[in-house]
């Protein structure tokens, strides 16, 4: 089992005509045909103004609703320019997507805010913006993700950072543990899934027998998972975050990692983090060491 993606995945790309889109569809068709020979996971893209063409065998439609209509959809993949990303992704939940993976940076915080507010009464769950996607290894993938580093297993992975996802995969297939499902969830301020959701997701697969927790500097979404899990997570947990030197009122990469007021220290969230009996890394060298420790104390390995 896993979460978000399964072999019921149908994905569509908004902006596959644009170079990223394109090239990255085409990296989710060959992940997924190397899983599931014959099958057809990414099934078209949207471009308005472009219906009715075709670019590398993939189908272009004008609209998400006809993409659906004509490819059973469930998924989108979003690849559109941060001005019009908040559209792309309302037109995709007008759609009935269940799940939209935002990929785009640097949307306005103000467009994601109108996106946060429309989306409260939706069943579509927003993955992003400025995220690497998701990833089910040995089923498909949505996103940027270098697939050949996930190996199939029993981890789940939450995380702001597209790159130390990739290094917790990494270490984690070295250590002899898979992955059920890697989640990037993005570093702005508004994000469409939070880690407590996941959490939630993962606690309830009964094929995830342990949770890696990636979090970096800036605002208090590490706090409240923390919380959440010393309250609702009875699996291991081991946890990371990124930006133990970062000083304050310097946004470090992600625009949602930045020290303001003197909160939202690395100090602060690892405090966090232990207190509520999160193993805590305090280098990304050390990711997969400590979860395998983790998981043996609980007698899972």
């Amino acid at each position: 089992m896993s979460i978000l993606v399964n072999h019921e995945t149908r994905i569509v790309c908004q902006g596959i005509t644009g170079s990223s889109g394109l090239f990255h569809s085409r990296m989710c068709r060959e992940y997924a045909l190397e899983c599931q020979p014959g099958v057809d996971v990414l099934v078209g893209g949207v471009t308005p103004g472009k219906g009715g063409s075709s670019v590398d065998r993939f189908p272009v439609f004008n609209s998400v609703s006809e993409a659906r209509r004509e490819t059973n959809a469930n998924t989108s993949m979003v690849f559109v320019p941060p001005p019009y990303c908040a559209d792309a992704i309302l037109e995709a939940v007008d759609a009935g997507m269940q799940l939209i993976v935002a990929v785009t940076e640097g949307i306005p915080v103000m467009d994601m805010i109108r996106v946060r507010s429309a989306m409260k009464r939706s069943p579509t769950r927003l993955i992003g913006p400025n995220c690497p996607g998701v990833i089910t290894p040995g089923i498909a993938k949505i996103g940027i993700m270098p697939g050949y580093i996930h190996t199939p297993g029993k981890i789940g992975i939450i995380s702001k950072s597209g790159t130390l996802t990739y290094e917790a995969a990494w270490q984690l297939g070295r250590a002899g543990m898979g992955q059920s499902t890697a989640v990037g969830i993005g570093g702005d301020p508004i994000a469409g899934t939070s880690f407590i959701d996941l959490l939630e997701l993962f606690q309830n697969d009964p094929d995830t027998d342990g949770i890696l927790i990636i979090g970096e500097i800036g605002g208090s979404a590490e706090q409240e998972a923390a919380d959440y899990i010393q309250s609702n997570v009875t699996k291991p947990v081991a946890g990371f975050i990124a930006g133990q030197t970062a000083p304050p009122g310097k946004r470090m990469g992600h625009a949602g990692a930045i020290i303001s007021g003197g909160k939202g220290t690395a100090a602060e969230k690892f405090a966090a983090f232990e207190a509520a009996g999160i193993a805590c890394a305090k280098d990304p060298s050390e990711l997969g060491a400590v979860l395998l420790h983790s998981l043996k104390n609980a007698g899972l390995r």
